[in-house]
């Protein structure tokens, strides 16, 4: 193996090194541990950005640790598709843990770094992993991670959704180890290229089992994802916890979408009999409720963090309006769609952080207040988040919407997916003008409480406005972007190449 085959186990090593060493040194010496956080931060970007130009020459590879071949070992998988996300969740992680430090938010417990980073380790892991088993393991420390950041800073709301929240995560659990019984029942294999041959293998009479296994896999991604009616567990949970942790979490419910588009084709493609494609016709409509549930909620939120909240249930949707035709052209609109989305959404969460921290006992409340510091910047901030929210030019959100509405037209659901486009994009419109001209533009009365809060640094608003840089940077790029998403798309749908790369240790 040469050093570039190395560097692929690079985006877990690192996040595994950097937790229990910010955790040692959180305890006698502080900057110490801030600094080791910040460079694992760096250092995983780094090693991001350095997989994705390696991918760029469209191989697929396949790193068996400990040198045991598939599908016996575990093995991780870059191809274009792992690496564009590595990169997506190395660049945010970064600028929300800049964030975090910049407002003090890690010194409300010892242990945010550590866990940080073994988020970033079971997201990383997830989106390298060739085996459905260590995807369940990779979940399971994301999600172990998620509960304590969830928690970080304490507080009787965030324990209330914590606790719904980890039941929740739960059942997920164990539906997914039932489903992981029955394929390795069915099959004798986990391992996805392997899994994919096998199920294409089997007999008449194991069809039912092979489809029920698909099914309950796509429960469960449906419900990471936080698909309607699977969705009530996210609005609690990402509005109670620290908005700096939604920010990062606004890349969570993407993870159960990616699993969806790394098995579906692979797995469950047309040579499933059964099978295959086994979302059938229920994902399109499911999509359908979860974009207008989701900008519905824009519209009736009364606080910026639960607003933001149901703008990430909203985008899901809008995300799975393309992927529910599983072709590969609206494939490559929903990745692009994926990388928008996920940076908007942390913006609202950063920009709902700065505005409550600077109005005092009227936090992020959709009401008018006396003016606060900062008011025009972060008013701006706002606008620029929630234009991109909707998907309004100039920012990338209206390429996105426009390369999905172009992506669809030859389905059969094109009517559908263009009026709920449509029309959820005018209820959000709607939504983020009615909130955003109550905290921002209009004063309150005379006779309303003097906000009481402490002097607050303009170093705060560095990280919002760093993402909505970077939705204008993929606005001025679409042009690269959108190749980027088609090339991966096209390495998606060609799933023989992938289980050759991984079966066969060669690069394909």
């Amino acid at each position: 193996m040469t050093a570039i085959d190395h560097l692929i186990i690079a985006p877990v090593v690192i996040p595994a090194i950097a937790a229990p060493l910010a955790l040692l040194a959180m305890r006698s010496r502080r900057r110490a541990g801030v600094a080791i956080s910040l460079i694992g931060c760096t250092a995983m970007l780094l090693a991001a950005l350095a997989l994705f130009g390696i991918a760029q020459d469209d191989v697929i590879r396949a790193y068996p640790l400990g040198n045991w071949p598939a599908p016996f070992g575990i093995i991780l998988v870059l191809d274009r598709l792992s690496a564009g996300m590595l990169v997506l969740a190395s660049a945010l992680a970064l600028l929300v843990m800049i964030h975090a430090i910049i407002t003090a938010v890690d010194r409300k417990g010892w242990h945010f770094h550590s866990l940080f980073h073994f988020q970033l380790l079971g997201l990383n892991g997830a989106f390298l992993t060739g085996d459905l088993f260590n995807l369940f393991v990779f979940f399971e420390v994301l999600l172990i991670a998620s509960y304590g950041l969830m928690l970080h800073g304490q507080g009787a709301a965030r324990l209330k959704a914590g606790v719904a929240y980890v039941v929740v995560n739960i059942v997920g659990s164990a539906l997914f180890l039932i489903a992981l019984g029955l394929s390795y029942g069915l099959t004798g294999t986990l391992n996805m290229a392997d899994l994919a041959l096998r199920v294409a293998a089997l007999g008449s009479e194991d069809q039912g089992l092979t489809r029920t296994a698909g099914l309950l896999l796509l429960v469960v991604f449906a419900l990471k994802a936080a698909i309607v009616p699977l969705h009530l567990w996210l609005p609690r949970t990402y509005a109670a916890t620290t908005p700096v942790v939604a920010a990062l979490f606004a890349i969570m419910t993407k993870v159960g979408v990616y699993a969806m588009i790394r098995t579906v084709p692979l797995i469950f493609g047309d040579d499933a009999r059964a099978a295959a494609w086994v979302p059938g016709p229920w994902l399109l409509p499911a999509a359908v409720l979860t974009t207008i549930v989701g900008f519905f909620g824009v519209l009736a939120a009364r606080a910026m963090r639960e607003q933001s909240a149901f703008a990430i249930i909203g985008s899901t949707g809008t995300l799975l309006l393309a992927v529910s035709a599983w072709t590969q052209a609206t494939t490559a609109a929903a990745l692009y769609y994926l990388v928008h989305a996920t940076l908007a959404g942390a913006a609202l969460f950063l920009v709902a952080d700065v505005t409550l921290r600077r109005r005092g006992q009227y936090s992020d409340a959709t009401v008018p207040s006396p003016r606060f510091a900062g008011q025009q910047t972060a008013g701006l901030l706002f606008l620029a988040g929630a234009i991109g929210a909707v998907g309004l030019p100039p920012l990338s959100g209206f390429v996105a919407k426009i390369f999905i509405l172009q992506s669809v037209t030859l389905t059969s659901g094109w009517p559908l997916t263009w009026a709920v486009v449509l029309g959820s994009t005018m209820i959000g419109v709607i939504g983020f003008a009615r909130s955003g001209s109550a905290i921002f533009w209009k004063t309150a009365s005379d006779d309303a409480a003097a906000i009481t809060c402490p002097e607050r640094s303009d170093a705060e608003l560095i990280a919002p406005t760093a993402l909505i840089a970077l939705l204008a940077l993929l606005t001025l790029g679409a042009g690269w972007a959108t190749g980027q998403a088609e090339a991966s798309a096209a390495q998606i749908f060609a799933p023989q190449r992938y289980i050759a790369a991984v079966l066969t240790g060669r690069q394909r």
